[in-house]
């Protein structure tokens, strides 16, 4: 199956760079460049792509906007590039839904190990008969990355499930936040809490969790989070 890239980003050398990488590290790989972000939605509606890739500061609309909108018909994969190292910024993006950013400039052996992250898909063998894993109304199926609750499919992101499949392998343990971030975005990422902190919230938002009287997710302060352990 063919791999199909957007990139939306005002300058064209950041643009081609990338482009050459990906058709490089995935050959047969197609890819969009939007110069703005009108351009950027314009290009999805006519034909989504398995992977987004957005400048925060484009023509407008900018890449935020271009997030919010692409993420209330889409779960695909959506990186955003910053040009300014704040913490806003980040998280901005990352309550837009984006699943990871990057500061420009960037090192493109790092930019194309965070997209590889947010490119692993379910296999495609067939669902069990039964989930893997039950507790309450919520059920998951491994290897389709299935997530329903009490019937109805959960439709996560990538990142999404990785943090949920974690929590529910460990349900019961304490899963320390330093362990969650190497396990779900890499080394990188393993000491920024208020990232994690965001996607928590994201997770329990989509599975009908409260954080105030949690079913599933559960917080221990200045640790980590726990998924209930099933009885």
């Amino acid at each position: 199956m063919t791999l199909k890239l957007l990139i939306a980003e005002d300058s064209r050398d950041v643009a081609e760079v990338i482009a050459f990488g990906a058709r490089m590290g995935w050959p047969g790989c197609e890819v969009v460049i939007a110069e703005n972000g009108a351009e950027a939605l314009d290009r999805f509606r006519e034909d989504p792509t398995d992977l987004v890739i957005l400048d925060v500061t484009m023509p407008p609309p900018d890449g935020f906007d271009v997030c919010r909108r692409i993420r209330a018909v889409s779960q695909v994969p959506i990186l955003m590039l910053t040009a300014h190292d704040t913490t806003l910024d980040k998280v901005r993006a990352l309550d837009l839904g984006a699943d990871d950013y990057l500061t420009k400039p960037f090192d493109h052996l790092e930019l194309f190990a965070r997209l590889r992250a947010l490119l692993r898909r379910p296999t495609s063998r067939p669902a069990p008969d039964a989930p893997d894993f039950a507790y309450g109304d919520l059920s998951i199926v491994f290897a389709t990355q299935e997530v329903r609750v009490a019937g109805a499919v959960v439709h996560l992101t990538p990142i999404e499930y990785r943090l949920l499949e974690v929590l529910i392998r460990h349900a019961g343990a304490l899963v320390p936040h330093q362990l969650l971030m190497e396990r779900v975005w890499g080394a990188a990422h393993a000491h920024d809490v208020q990232y994690l902190k965001i996607f928590v919230r994201r997770v329990r938002r989509k599975i009908g969790d409260d954080a105030h009287h949690p079913r599933y997710i559960f917080t221990e302060w200045g640790f980590g989070y726990r998924f209930a352990a099933q009885h």
